[in-house]
C-alpha cells in the first residue's frame, strides 16, 4: 500500500495524469490500485478480475478527466469503487510563434494553462516576443512534440500556415491522446491539409480529430479576436461540448499577416 501512495505522491508532484482506485465497500475495503494512462498499474484491489475491470473504468475516467464512484460485479459480489483522477495542469502547445500566438498565450495563461510555444524559426521564437510563455522551444515541431508529455489534458494548436511545420506536427498529434487539436487556415487550406494527411496514411477518424478551421465562428478579424475564438473552442471541448463548424471559404485568420 505504501508503494502505491508514494507513487501517487510522485505523480502529483510531477503534475502527471493518474487515477487512484479505492475499494469503498465489498471485497477488501481500503485496497488501492494506481492506474496510469498507458495502462500500467500498481497495487491491487484483491483479485486479477477486479483489477482488470477497475483499470478499464479508470482509463475511461482519465479520458473524461473526471473522478467518480461506481459499482461493479467481481468474484460474485458487488464492489463499490471510488476512482480519483489526479488532474495535471492543462497544457496548451502552440506550434508557430506567429502574431496570433502572442494573445493566445496570454488568454491561455488567464485560464490556467501551462503554455508551450514551438517554432523552428529563431527570428519568431524569441523571449522578447513571448516573455509570458511557460516554455519556448526553438526546434522542428514534429521533433519537439516527441519530448513533451502529450496526455488527455493537453491541447495542440498549429498556427504557422507552413506545411513543413504544421503537417508533421498534426501527423504526430493525432496519434496521441491529446484532448484537442486545432489548425489555423481556411476551409480550402484545411481540405488540402486533409489530402496530405490522408496520403501520409492517417485514418479518417484520426484526421477528424483536427478542428479546422480552428476556433469558434464569432466573426473574428483581429489577432486578439482570433485567439479568443480558439480559446473559446478549446474550453467548449474541455466541457464536452463539440462546437458546430460553420465556416466561409476564407476565414479572417487567413487575412492576418505574420
Amino acid at each position: 500500500m505504501s508503494n502505491v501512495i508514494n507513487s501517487l505522491k510522485t505523480a502529483i508532484k510531477e503534475d502527471r495524469l493518474v487515477a487512484l482506485v479505492t475499494v469503498m465497500t465489498g471485497g477488501s475495503p481500503g485496497n488501492k490500485l494506481l492506474v496510469w494512462p498507458d495502462g500500467r498499474t500498481e497495487g491491487s484491489l484483491g483479485s486479477d478480475e477486479l483489477d482488470h475491470q477497475a483499470a478499464s473504468l479508470a482509463a475511461h475516467q482519465m479520458k473524461a478527466l473526471e473522478s467518480g464512484r461506481t459499482t461493479l460485479e467481481a468474484d460474485g459480489q458487488p464492489i463499490d469503487l471510488f476512482i480519483e483522477v489526479n488532474l495535471p495542469l492543462p497544457k496548451l502547445v502552440i506550434v508557430g510563434a506567429v502574431h496570433i500566438a502572442v494573445p493566445l498565450v496570454s488568454m491561455a495563461k488567464i485560464l490556467g494553462f501551462h503554455t508551450i510555444v514551438i517554432d523552428a524559426r529563431r527570428a519568431f521564437a524569441t523571449p522578447e516576443r513571448f516573455p509570458h510563455a511557460d516554455q519556448l522551444i526553438v526546434a522542428w515541431p514534429s521533433e519537439a512534440l516527441k519530448d513533451l508529455e502529450l496526455d488527455e489534458s493537453t491541447c495542440v494548436v498549429t498556427l504557422t500556415h507552413d506545411e513543413k511545420l504544421d503537417v508533421p506536427a498534426l501527423e504526430f498529434a493525432v496519434q496521441t491522446p491529446v484532448r484537442y487539436i486545432g489548425a489555423l487556415g481556411s476551409v480550402k487550406t484545411h481540405a488540402r491539409r486533409v489530402e496530405t494527411l490522408t496520403e501520409l496514411g492517417l485514418s479518417v477518424d484520426q484526421i477528424a480529430r483536427i478542428h479546422g478551421p480552428v476556433g469558434l465562428d464569432i466573426g473574428a478579424t483581429s489577432v486578439e479576436e482570433i485567439a479568443l475564438s480558439i480559446m473559446a473552442e478549446i474550453v467548449s471541448v474541455q466541457h464536452g461540448m463539440e462546437p458546430p463548424k460553420v465556416r466561409s471559404q476564407v476565414t479572417p485568420a487567413d487575412q492576418v499577416p505574420e
